[in-house]
Parts: structure tokens; sequence; C-alpha cells
């Protein structure tokens, strides 16, 4: 039977121009049900610093003293549970580190709190860590190679790929 246009996925229209390189992901807003709980993850366990916080249904950290990186909010969600598995949403957000060292400091971090970590990978281009906040939304750690040491093919494409990240040698290097 022939493939009608409504069981095709259309081609996504592409723009007249890209967008412009210097845009960045500015911030994230979470709905969390325990704001207590989620401030001692990204607080305490990742080292975000609180600039504001609206009682105890808003806070807003960062890093670096930018106004919020991060924004954590009960206003529709106090008490609530995680999205059920196979379902829509957000499936992680992802931080990026300066260094290796810096990288490798988190990971100090997340084992001294007794956090477990969902994955660890070499992607080439980068380093990750893998794992879930209080809430269960999917949290990436990593950090970026210089560009010129990204893996590519013979004619210059992007090759990268998912290997075993040497978790020794990252806290090693953090010292």
């Amino acid at each position: 039977m022939p493939t009608t246009s409504a069981q095709r996925p259309a081609s996504p229209p592409q723009p007249a121009t890209p967008i412009n390189p210097q845009v960045r992901v500015g911030h994230i807003h979470l709905k969390v049900a325990d704001l207590e709980r989620s401030l001692a993850f990204y607080r305490d366990v990742l080292g975000f610093e609180v600039t504001q916080r609206f009682g105890a249904q808003a806070v807003f950290l960062s890093a670096g003293g930018y106004h919020h990186h991060i924004g954590l909010n009960t206003w529709e969600s106090a008490g609530g549970r995680p999205p059920a598995a196979g379902t829509t949403g957000l499936y992680h957000v992802a931080f990026l580190y300066p260094t290796r060292a810096t990288l490798g400091d988190a990971l100090r971090r997340l084992l001294q709190a007794g956090i477990s970590l969902d994955g660890a990978a070499d992607h080439g281009v980068s380093e990750a860590l893998y794992l879930r906040d209080p809430d269960g939304n999917g949290v990436e750690l990593y950090c970026d190679r210089p560009a010129d040491q990204w893996p590519r093919t013979p004619d210059g494409t992007l090759a990268m790929y998912t290997r075993p990240l040497d978790l020794e040698g990252l806290v090693r290097d953090s010292e």
C-alpha cells in the first residue's frame, strides 16, 4: 500500500538564514514537588548559589553571579509526582563545565552526597555524567574538549561516539 502524505513526516522548513551563533540557552525553570529538597540538590550538592528567593514557592540560582541559570518553583507542582515513563517532557538539562577538572569536582560532590549516576560517557567531543535530580528530571554535567580535538571523518564530518568514561581518572584530574 502506498504511503500517503499524512503518513509521511514532513521535512521541516529550513530557515532563510541560520540563527545567530551567539545565541545561548540562558536558564531553565523547573516545576518541583519540594522546594527545599531541590534546593539542597542544586545548591548544596552541585554548588549553584541562590540569587533570589520568593518565600517558600520559588528560588533562583546561578553560577558566577548571573541573575539566574536555574529557577525552581512549586507554583503548579507542590507535592507533585514526576511524569510517568513514556510521556513527553524534558529529557535532560545539561550544564557545561569549563574544564575537565571542574567536571571531576562535580563528580566528587555527587559521590560525597551519595547520588548515583545513571551513566557516564566519553562522546569524543565531550565527557558527560548523567543523573536525576530529586524530582526525576534528567541532568547532564559535561565538559567539552577543544574543537580541534573533536573526532572527524576523513571528509571533516563530526564523528561523535559513546564510550565508557574513566571516572577514576576524572576524579584524579580534579585534585
